[in-house]
This record gives C-alpha cells, sequence and structure tokens, in this order.
C-alpha cells in the first residue's frame, strides 16, 4: 500500500535520490500521478532522472512530475513575506530597523529549514487532486530530521507567543480606557491574527505527518557501522514525534560472487546486515545490491524500482 506522502531519507550519500526517484517512477508507470520532490541542497534529483528540474514543477513522464526544492529562493521569498506583513503594521519610525533585523535573520542559522518547512507544507496541502502521491527525497538525515520536528517544537514556542501578546493586548486596552481613539485601533491586532495563523499551519503540518494512513519515512542506508547507528538515533526521535516509520533500504549490498579482492568488504557488510536485520527487521528491510555503473536516468531507474516495491508491503 503506497501513502500519500512517502519520504526517503538517511545519510549523505547512502543513495537515498536514487531510491525516491525509482519508487516514483514505479508507482507513475503503475499509473499513479506521482510528485518526486528534492530537498537536498546537494540537487542530484534532476541528475538520476536524467532531466532538467528547478523550482517550479516539471513534467518528466506520463503520471510524473519532477521538483527541486531552492532553499536560498525560498529562504528570500520568505523574509521578503514576513518584510511585507511587516511594514503594514509597524509605525514608520522602524521600517528601516524592521529591515536590517530582517537582513540579519536571512544570515542567521535556521532561517532557510523555516523556509523549506513553509514550502514543504504547502506542497503537501495543494497536493490535492493534482498527484495522488509526493515522493520527497529529503537532505542527509540532521536536516530532515529539524524539518520534520519543527511543527513540534514550534507549535509549543508560537503558543507561548500568543500568550504574551494577548496579555499585552489586554493591557493596552486598559490603558486606552478612555481613550476613544486608541481603542478603535487597538479592536483588531494583525500581529496576534500573524501568529494565530502560523500555528494553525503547524498544527495542520502535525496532523499530516502523523496520519499514518498518509504519511510514512523510509530509510536508506548502507551496511556500514555508522550509518546503522544513525539509522537507529533517527528512527527513535520520529517515533517520539508519532511519525510512522516504513521500510529500511540497505543499498550498496556487494555480490557474494563479486571476487577475492571484495571478499574481506563483504564479509565485513555481512555483519552490519545481521545487525540491520536484528534492530530493523520489525519495519522491513529491504535490501539492493551493488550496481556495476552509477544510476543516470530513467532506464536505470525502471531497474532498481522492481526492487523497491516490497516497501508497500
Amino acid at each position: 500500500m503506497y501513502r500519500r506522502f512517502t519520504f526517503f531519507g538517511g545519510k549523505g550519500g547512502t543513495g537515498k535520490t536514487t531510491c525516491a526517484s525509482s519508487y516514483a517512477l514505479n508507482l507513475a508507470r503503475r499509473g499513479v500521478r506521482t510528485l518526486v520532490v528534492s530537498t537536498d541542497p546537494a540537487h542530484s534529483l534532476a541528475d538520476a532522472v536524467g532531466h532538467p528540474i528547478g523550482s517550479e514543477v516539471v513534467k518528466l513522464e506520463p503520471n510524473l512530475w519532477g521538483l527541486e526544492i531552492d532553499a536560498a529562493l525560498e529562504a528570500r521569498r520568505y523574509m521578503e513575506s514576513i518584510q511585507s506583513q511587516m511594514l503594514h503594521i509597524v509605525s514608520a519610525a522602524i521600517v528601516e530597523e524592521i529591515k536590517r533585523q530582517l537582513k540579519i535573520a536571512y544570515l542567521s542559522p535556521g532561517a532557510e529549514e523555516a523556509a523549506i518547512f513553509d514550502r514543504f507544507v504547502e506542497i503537501m496541502e495543494q497536493a490535492g487532486d493534482k498527484y495522488d502521491v509526493v515522493v520527497f527525497d529529503t537532505a542527509p538525515t540532521g536536516h530532515t530530521l529539524r524539518l520534520l520536528t519543527l511543527p513540534e517544537v514550534l507549535e509549543v514556542w508560537i503558543e507561548h507567543l500568543i500568550k504574551k501578546r494577548t496579555k499585552a493586548m489586554d493591557l493596552m486596552r486598559m490603558a486606552a480606557k478612555y481613550e476613544k481613539d486608541l481603542q478603535e485601533k487597538l479592536k483588531e491586532d494583525p500581529i496576534f491574527d500573524i501568529l494565530s495563523r502560523r500555528r494553525d499551519m503547524f498544527q495542520r503540518a502535525k496532523d499530516l505527518l502523523t496520519d499514518h494512513e498518509l504519511s510514512v519515512f523510509h530509510f536508506v542506508l548502507n551496511p556500514e557501522k555508522m550509518p546503522v547507528l544513525e539509522t537507529e538515533r533517527a528512527i527513535a526521535l520520529l517515533e517520539e514525534f508519532d511519525i510512522k516509520v516504513g521500510s529500511v533500504v540497505v543499498n550498496r549490498i556487494i555480490p557474494a560472487e563479486a571476487g577475492e579482492f571484495l571478499r574481506r568488504r563483504r564479509e565485513s557488510q555481512e555483519g552490519h546486515l545481521a545487525t540491520i536485520d536484528e534492530k530493523f527487521g520489525k519495519y522491513g528491510v529491504v535490501k539492493l545490491p551493488m550496481l556495476e555503473s552509477d544510476i543516470q536516468g530513467m532506464d536505470d531507474l525502471a531497474k532498481v524500482s522492481r526492487d523497491l516495491e516490497a516497501i508497500e508491503r
């Protein structure tokens, strides 16, 4: 059973893009209208499918569309949107200071993640009648975990801001008790409205991500010690936030007949594969062999896609 929002994630360089695009292609060729979206700054999705992809949706073949989210572009749009909202609210005396603070915020840690999150939610909410499935090729694990857990974290923070704003407005209205003009101005609070809209968006995102019938996260890893440990920690965090973990896809397994040169490497992998089966067996482990050459283009992806059908079981 495929789910409407399917995420592929894991440590950088494990083959997330290959798995995400192969899975999306398989769905599309079975008649499922599929959008594959890259949130990875490396943006190797276009290379994998052998077709230019940018910040606007492009059709790749029947039933398959692609999109790469440009973090820098989204951050710039995000700050411009905030600036536009704020300039209609604040007094002219502090406009320049607001602009200066937003320029600083644009360069601060987390600005791009916040912007990507808005675009990410927009894609999920607007999938509507256009697509049956949206497949996300995500950034390396740490970035993705911060992105997916933002609704839970920021919901608490914004609730605190709303309480503070409500208290401040109550005090201002009390102080303006005998000032009719000021009372009229204080009837509406655009800042409270903005905070409320953000809170509602976080709640909608949380509802989508934690709906086990709609959303699922598949991990991709190589049979090596560090990816196994990282995947174990990431699974624990997603389950803590009630995000459904699907299959664990083990990529680049050296074939047994690879020859003497790779025999010791294969033996090392076998130990890690046993650990993977033990730790992640309950999620369903899908194993993909190391291929002779890099994956590039739809024909190569189609070969891999058949092995990935197992993640729907």
